[in-house]
């Protein structure tokens, strides 16, 4: 008979195979939903997409969990390295959304509070300064402008939620949102299906410390050039992603920390240069220390994530893990 154990490291090594992610994942940003992850797939009318689910023990929870979606091959894609790639792409995209609807957040709100006009309007002149710094398309703004007078329409109201992972990892959660009843509610049942637990207000955010962030791809720059830029437009440090054995530089980026006040000339500085980057959300969480888990609680814990990223309440999930 088939022992728990093996059958959970064969669910693992299959349901990390089939995503096509690495074993191995950088530490101290916002995890953002993978491209590869529960995405719909169209296959010929000849293949068959069943794919049972497993149950086995989750030792982290001390009850069973159901693997889903455990895909016995690779789905349209050309090797692992094709997977990595689509996954990237997808994570990217949606990154892109999750900062487009919070900014959205952040106008309906600043229009609700003080109405449309920006002379007037103090906060809705600072939201659409801090929009036009991270890139946002002028219709979203005005589409969102527009919405914030429309009957009905509540203004957000930003919430924070605390979590426990897998392997001892803590999770911060940020949500905006017009209804708190159906945000937490929401939050609570992702939690519980993936195995998770809530934590107690306070009990994870001490972990961690809110700065700005430009993300800047380590195939895309001298680590010497970047460092001199980002210190000279008043960096407080470039932190280097960690090195695994099956990770590449097109996965792997510098994260150029700094204070609100410096964050515009750092921007300023990266373009000016040419350089090629990714900004933050308008602010980031950074663990103050990292905990490094198994490979069963990293799938568990990225599958958690992912879920709650996938919350139209949900801005940004943060994570101490490594």
């Amino acid at each position: 008979m088939v022992s728990s154990s093996s059958i959970r490291a064969f669910v693992a090594i299959l349901r990390r195979f089939s995503h096509g992610f690495s074993s191995k994942c950088s530490y101290s940003f916002p995890l953002q939903k993978n491209g590869l992850l529960e995405r719909n797939l169209s296959f010929p009318s000849t293949v068959s997409t069943y794919s049972p689910l497993y149950s086995y023990e989750n030792k982290y929870s001390g009850h069973y969990l159901q693997a889903r979606k455990i895909w016995a091959f690779h789905p349209v894609c050309m090797g692992r390295r094709s997977c990595k790639i689509a996954g990237r792409k997808g994570a990217q995209d949606a990154k892109k959304a999750k900062l487009y609807a919070r900014i959205g957040k952040e106008v309906v709100s600043a229009v609700k509070k003080g109405g449309p006009n920006t002379i007037s309007n103090t906060a809705l002149a600072a939201v659409l300064e801090k929009a036009k710094e991270l890139d946002v398309p002028k219709e979203i703004l005005d589409r969102n402008i527009k919405k914030a007078s429309e009957k009905g329409q509540e203004a957000y109201i930003e919430k924070i939620y605390e979590v426990y992972g897998f392997g001892g990892v803590s999770m911060v959660v940020e949500v905006s949102t017009d209804k708190i009843n159906r945000s937490v509610a929401a939050v609570r049942e992702v939690v519980k299906d993936y195995g998770g637990k809530m934590a107690d207000p306070g009990s994870v955010m001490f972990k961690f410390r809110r700065v700005r962030v430009v993300n800047v791809k380590v195939s895309d720059v001298d680590k010497d050039h970047l460092l001199a830029i980002a210190l000279d437009a008043g960096a407080e440090d470039v932190i280097e992603p960690p090195l695994y054995e099956d990770d590449t530089e097109e996965e792997s980026y510098y994260k150029i920390v700094s204070a609100s006040e410096n964050y515009a000339e750092i921007l300023s500085k990266l373009r000016k240069d040419g350089m090629k980057f990714e900004p933050d959300n308008g602010s980031e969480l950074l663990p103050m220390t990292t905990i490094e888990v198994d490979d069963e609680a990293m799938v568990l814990n990225k599958d958690l994530m992912s879920k709650l990223l996938e919350l139209d309440d949900v801005d940004a999930v943060y994570t101490d893990q490594q």
